[in-house]
């Protein structure tokens, strides 16, 4: 049976505008699984399931060529090889069902298929990059990013999130490069910070956040004194030079330091996100010149998250990232 490759990827929107399918272009034919032409027909699985199972059994279809395998990864987060059926297989489940959507389907597909075919490579990659080395940067920061799916099943504002680093930042996929040759380097700066947060006001502004929202008792308590040293040890200087002597910096490390530290029994991520982005806004850059977010929230999200499944010697790495992320360049 075939092996697919995750190559190329088009999304196909149904009618509703919400429901999207991540439809499969392999060897000249798209694929879906058995959960998608589900979604595709809003049919039961086993109706589905039925037809399919006819579509091979009264040799409509040869199964070696309609069907080939795709490891997919479940929302439990382990990876399994799944059955994809191409687009011949879908059509004659269409029109089994008398579905309007199968011909509808047929129609995206085949002016999807042409136009791969005609321009001999994917939009998808086309869209995001165009040159090889470009390709090469893209691959190496998903490989980065890919660890946040390990951690969790994310939602669709997470997904979004990560997206975001690939498109909005497209300049950070050379940042990413530059790791690979230990060459990633800080530029681009604000300065010295004109703000400077205390522990004391962070308490204050944790407790109104928990008032705020509602949150439980265990949101903002402090387990230990990890926290205080998160706030102090971004001010730490070296024969009277600041550690971390610009805006940015100091930012970095203190997203990192309190969702590394793990300090309260409960909120740690969403408090580390908060006084980011509160410092950040004390200090005058959270928007830039048009005003607009240096840092969305959903990317906000991810880069979170990715400080979270990070390995400790990657910490360089991860804080480079966020300062290249927030610098004057966006």
């Amino acid at each position: 049976m075939k092996i697919m490759n995750n190559s190329n990827i088009e999304i196909y929107q149904l009618e509703d505008g919400k429901t999207e399918i991540n439809v499969q272009l392999d060897r000249e034919t798209v694929w879906l699984n058995l959960n998608q032409i589900t979604d595709l027909f809003e049919r039961d699985k086993s109706v589905i399931s039925r037809h399919i199972s006819n579509v091979f059994k009264e040799q409509e279809l040869d199964k070696n060529s309609a069907v080939a395998k795709n490891a997919t990864t479940a929302a439990d987060g382990k990876i399994y090889q799944v059955d994809y059926f191409n687009l011949d297989v879908i059509i004659s489940v269409g029109y089994r069902i008398k579905s309007k959507r199968g011909t509808q389907f047929r129609i995206w597909a085949n002016k999807i298929l042409k136009e791969y075919l005609i321009k001999g490579y994917s939009l998808n990659e086309r869209r995001l990059e165009k040159k090889t080395e470009q390709l090469k940067e893209l691959q190496e920061s998903v490989k980065l990013l890919g660890k946040v799916l390990n951690y969790k099943a994310l939602t669709n504002d997470e997904s979004i999130g990560l997206l975001k680093i690939i498109s909005d930042y497209a300049y950070a996929l050379d940042i990413l490069d530059q790791y690979d040759y230990q060459s990633l380097e800080i530029k681009d700066t604000s300065g010295k910070e004109t703000y400077q947060l205390s522990y004391d006001e962070a308490i204050k502004h944790i407790k109104m956040a928990k008032k705020a929202q509602g949150n439980s008792n265990l949101f903002g308590h402090e387990k230990d004194e990890s926290f205080k040293s998160s706030i102090s040890t971004i001010y730490q200087t070296f024969g009277g030079v600041d550690l971390y002597p610009s805006i940015e910096e100091k930012a970095a490390h203190l997203l990192y330091f309190i969702t590394k530290n793990h300090s309260f029994s409960d909120g740690n991520k969403r408090i580390a996100a908060f006084l980011f982005l509160y410092f950040l806004e004390r200090n005058g850059i959270l928007f830039d010149e048009k005003g607009n977010k240096r840092i969305a929230d959903n990317t906000l999200v991810a880069l979170t998250l990715m400080i979270a499944v990070s390995k400790p010697d990657e910490k360089d790495t991860m804080t480079k990232v966020i300062v290249n992320l927030i610098n004057k360049k966006n």
